[in-house]
Order: structure tokens, then sequence, then C-alpha cells
């Protein structure tokens, strides 16, 4: 895929809409595209993170349980697998598997920090973009605390 599709996948995902186009750029051009075939693993849960994948093709499934039982977790094209290890050293919390056919686009997390320091724009943007996710699973939270406590009394 040519440097002016990956960019338009990028301007596609919520966390990257209204980041600046030259970022995206910078972003798109270090990117590693990668095609899977079904049954493919991308990464193993427990496995350090070094960026996130970018769905540009058919389908993964995330798994998080130990048992072996199958997922119903799958995500498609246009989703970002792995947002926080963009920003923040972490382990894979689940298995990725591809369940057909698959392409996914590398971000390297050391991509997202240079964009960072050269786009400070684009930090102030994904800082507003995580304090409105917060609030919203700070809310979400309260929500679960009063059913909790509705059902002990």
């Amino acid at each position: 895929m040519g440097l002016n599709e990956d960019i338009a996948a990028l301007e596609a995902v919520p966390t990257f809409a209204g980041v600046e186009r030259e970022a995206l750029r910078l972003i798109a051009f270090a990117a590693e595209s990668r095609i899977l075939r079904a049954g493919d693993v991308l990464f193993r849960r427990g496995e350090p993170a070094d960026g996130g994948y970018l769905v540009r093709s058919g389908a993964i499934a995330l798994d998080a349980r130990d048992d072996g039982s199958p997922t119903d977790h799958v995500v498609g094209p246009g989703v970002l697998i792995g947002e926080l290890a963009l920003f923040a050293e972490t382990k894979r919390p689940a298995t990725a598997i591809a369940r057909e056919p698959s392409s996914v686009t590398k971000l390297p997390r050391s991509v997202l920090r240079r964009v960072l320091v050269e786009f400070p724009d684009v930090a102030v943007h994904l800082r507003a973009i995580f304090a409105e996710r917060l609030n919203g699973i700070a809310a979400d939270l309260a929500a679960v605390r009063r059913s909790l406590l509705s059902i002990e009394r």
C-alpha cells in the first residue's frame, strides 16, 4: 500500500482523527506492513509490547484466556490493537491470531514518541482524547459501584 493510503487509514482511526497530516506521514513512513495467513499468531499474551497494530484487512481474534476455549472477540479493518503500547511499556494482555488472511500495519512506539516531541499539538490532542476516555471509565466504574452497593443492601 502506498503512503497516502497508509495516511488515510491512520486518519480513520479515532485516536488519530484530527492529527495533522505531517505527523501522520511520519507515522505512516515508519510503519511496517505484515501479511498474515489464517492461524498465524501476531503476538502472544505476556510478550513485551513495543507498539500497536492497525488491522488493514481480514479478522484478528484476541484471546486473553488460558483455557484454550475459543474467543468471541474478533476485530477487523480499521481497529487499532495495542493502543496503550504506543505510549507506554507494557506486555500484551492477549494473544492475537489471524482468523482469516489478514494484513496489519505495525506502528512502533519509538515513532510515536518522536511524533509527540516534533508535533506538540499532537500530544495535546491525544491528552484530550485520553482524558475523555478516562472520564468515561470513571463514570462506568461509579455506576458499577452503585449497582454493587445496592445489591449489598
